[in-house]
C-alpha cells in the first residue's frame, strides 16, 4: 500500500469528521421525529377529549393550540412514522473510494468549517495606496453661471 500524502491524510481526517457529524445529526433527527409524532398523537387525543367535553357541556373551548394546529397542517403523525419506518439508521453506505491527491500532496490551510483553528492570520489583499502629489496645487473647477 502506498504511503498517503499529507493532502490525502487531511482529506481522510476531514471526511471521518463529516461522516460522524452526519450520523449524529441523523440520530437526533430520528429522536426528534419520533418525539414529535408522539406529541402530535397526544394532541389529537386531547382534541378528541376537548371536543367531547364541548358537546357534552355545550361550551366552545379550542381543541388545539395554535402551534399544534399549524404542525398538523404541515405533517401528520402517521406520515412521520411512515418516513421513519421507511428509513433505517445509517442506511447511506460510506464507500471509501480512492482518496484524491491534489495540491502537490501538501495539506490545505486550516478551515474552521472542519473544526480546525487557523494558525496563521488571514491574508488580506489590499489595493495599492493611491499616491497624491502634494507639490502641485489642486485644480480649480470653474462652473458656468446659469441665468434662469
Amino acid at each position: 500500500m502506498a504511503t498517503l500524502t499529507a493532502y490525502q491524510k487531511q482529506f481522510r481526517q476531514r471526511m471521518k469528521r463529516a461522516i460522524s457529524l452526519r450520523a449524529k445529526a441523523d440520530r437526533k433527527a430520528r429522536s426528534y421525529a419520533t418525539r414529535l409524532a408522539t406529541a402530535l398523537l397526544d394532541a389529537q387525543m386531547a382534541a378528541a377529549m376537548m371536543n367531547a367535553l364541548n358537546q357534552t357541556y355545550n361550551v366552545d373551548v379550542s381543541t388545539q393550540t395554535l402551534l399544534v394546529h399549524d404542525l398538523l397542517d404541515v405533517v401528520t403523525p402517521q406520515r412521520l412514522t411512515d418516513t421513519l419506518t421507511a428509513s433505517t439508521p445509517g442506511e447511506e453506505l460510506v464507500l471509501f473510494n480512492q482518496i484524491p491527491d491534489g495540491n502537490g500532496g501538501q495539506p490545505l490551510p486550516a478551515n474552521p468549517l472542519f473544526g480546525e483553528t487557523a494558525t496563521t492570520p488571514p491574508i488580506i489583499n489590499q489595493p495599492p495606496a493611491v499616491q497624491i502629489d502634494t507639490a502641485s496645487a489642486p485644480q480649480a473647477i470653474e462652473r458656468e453661471q446659469v441665468d434662469g
